[in-house]
């Protein structure tokens, strides 16, 4: 009995301190996510009123979680960690001064009445400052004083200390600052409007009282392409330039955004591109269909900000491999402006089905990069596959990289595409080719492949052309398999070199096999492919920068050059 009595205190002194390590257990798993949940109902309802907002008031209002540097309200002159900021004027607001911000402060006028282009003055913004600006009257340092002590012109971009600020330079005409070549001043749409109402369509007149050589630019931006940065970089724009020359793919087709080029001088519209490759082959056809309309004189020169994961096309005319904001978007348009222009060759595609599959509707696409048959463009349609089924989980380049990766692996060991030479017949020119084992036959417009690799200079001893994208000539070679694509990659195999021509024809005899055109992969059965030249797209090539791959090859080749010539 003694035993059991003192045993009694024990077990309820245990029980007790279970009892209250199942509580904290809980509360440590339930707390975190009521705070989480609260959180998500208030940040729900400040965008709420954001969109409210938004959807009333005058400025282009974007909610921030917490700003990435000293921010100051404009209205209550407070220190603030979160809050919105107007993507077009840069005005930073308490979420609790956000109306009376909206109904005090007027945003950019994309559109403004006045006889030229010298006739706007600046429109100045107090406070928030660039850190890195200096004033325009006594060269010193903006930025560096806390609140609300600098201005900025959100036109010209120009800054100038409160103490600096004078009646003359508020009444000083803007001459719209570094990228004046690029923005389309307000004051000229309101031109173009009031001659479009008597019908007056040339505008050449009218844009040379603003200054010589514009070039005034419209950026296109898919915000679904790669790693997601378009909606990042339609705000960077926006307050760079005029907000009426940006566009979100996604809300506004490619068609529909270049008629912006119809109220522009003749031949002098650029356009920035900033996406994939499939993106911007759909601006391309865009243009394609103005040349139809008879707008040829429209037409406007096309860069790339390269936003998706392979980004060939734009590696080709020198725009990088891929942009993951390393570089300030001020750079990417001195960049566009120092551009030179270059054609680009587009191919029509013609698949015939045979037999049964010849009831089927004729397929026609336009080809910019490459057409294939084989391992990498079965690797395209798994791909395809599975981003349809789950897009969300596909919004990053790496990703995206790596599930090619995994269908590339997948297919050494299957080998889907084995013995395609006995399945297709190939012309060149007119000319049977005789086709050795390959598993695979890529036709390339361009010099890059893959995701960067230059396919047909290859390496070693043998000369071969530099592929051109201008020439009018596809290159065509063979591979031998996913593994032989990987090892091409990283420069351990040559393709197998087919020949070049100005017309491709291929026939696929008795089987079903992946195809793809510039990325857009699709089972195909028995059939004809032939290509043909179409068009030419005015493009714009950087040359300030030269990758590795570049130099190499180019200085492999000048090398057996000049070895050639001593031995001749």
């Amino acid at each position: 009995m003694e035993k059991g009595e003192s045993s009694s205190p024990i077990s309820s002194s245990g029980l007790l301190a279970e009892r209250s390590l199942a509580f904290w257990t809980l509360c440590s798993i339930i707390v975190p996510i009521l705070i989480t949940l609260w959180c998500s109902f208030r940040r729900s309802r400040r965008q709420g009123l954001v969109q409210d907002i938004l959807h009333k008031g005058k400025h282009d209002w974007q909610y921030v979680d917490l700003f990435s540097q000293p921010t100051y309200c404009c209205i209550c002159s407070q220190h603030i960690l979160q809050g919105t900021f107007c993507n077009c004027c840069g005005l930073c607001v308490d979420e609790g001064c956000l109306k009376k911000a909206d109904r005090r402060f007027f945003c950019k006028e994309i559109m403004m009445k006045g006889e030229s282009g010298a006739s706007m003055t600046h429109h100045w913004i107090r406070g928030n400052v660039p850190l890195c600006s200096y004033c325009v009257m006594c060269k010193q340092q903006c930025g560096n004083q806390p609140k609300l002590c600098d201005y900025r012109c959100i036109w010209c971009q120009h800054t100038v200390h409160d103490e600096c600020m004078q009646n003359s330079l508020k009444n000083e005409t803007c001459d719209l600052g570094e990228f004046r070549n690029l923005i389309i001043p307000p004051s000229y749409l309101f031109s173009v409007s009031q001659m479009r109402k008597d019908k007056k369509m040339d505008y050449g007149k009218l844009a040379s009282s603003y200054r010589k050589n514009w070039t005034p630019l419209i950026i296109l931006a898919n915000t679904r392409s790669g790693n997601n940065m378009g909606e990042t970089l339609l705000g960077q724009f926006k307050t760079l330039l005029n907000p009426v020359q940006i566009f979100e793919l996604t809300k506004t087709t490619p068609a529909k955004a270049l008629q912006l080029c119809s109220w522009l001088p003749f031949n002098s519209a650029r356009v920035l591109v900033c996406g994939g490759d499939g993106t911007v082959g759909w601006v391309l056809d865009a243009i394609d269909e103005m040349k139809i309309k008879g707008q040829e004189r429209y037409v406007p020169q096309v860069a790339i900000l390269p936003l998706g994961t392979g980004n060939d096309l734009s590696n080709t005319l020198g725009w990088g491999a891929g942009y993951a904001g390393e570089v300030p978007v001020e750079h990417i348009l001195r960049n566009v402006m120092e551009a030179d222009g270059n054609k680009l060759d587009r191919w029509k595609v013609q698949v015939t089905n045979k037999g049964y599959y010849n009831l089927r509707k004729q397929k026609v696409f336009t080809m910019n990069n490459y057409f294939s048959i084989g391992p990498d463009a079965l690797m395209a349609l798994n791909f395809h596959a599975h981003r349809e089924k789950s897009p969300s989980l596909f919004s990053s380049r790496i990703i995206n990289k790596a599930v090619y990766f995994f269908y590339g692996t997948k297919d050494c060991l299957v080998q889907e595409c084995k013995d395609l030479n006995k399945k297709v017949e190939l012309e060149l020119d007119g000319e049977r080719i005789d086709l050795p084992n390959l598993e695979g036959i890529i036709v390339l417009n361009i010099g890059y492949w893959g995701g960067g690799c230059r396919l047909w200079e290859g390496m070693g001893d043998e000369l071969y052309p530099l592929a051109r994208h201008d020439d009018g000539l596809l290159e065509v070679v063979g591979v031998n398999g996913s593994f032989h694509c990987a090892q091409i990659q990283v420069k351990l195999a040559n393709p197998v070199r087919l020949g070049q021509a100005h017309t491709v024809r291929l026939i696929l005899k008795n089987s079903k096999m992946p195809m793809q055109v510039d990325g857009e992969p699709w089972a195909q059965g028995p059939c004809t492919v032939t290509i043909t030249h179409k068009t030419h797209a005015l493009m714009l090539s950087h040359s300030g920068e030269q990758t590795d791959d570049d130099v190499s090859s180019v200085s492999e080749q000048e090398l057996a050059k000049d070895q050639t010539d001593e031995d001749t």
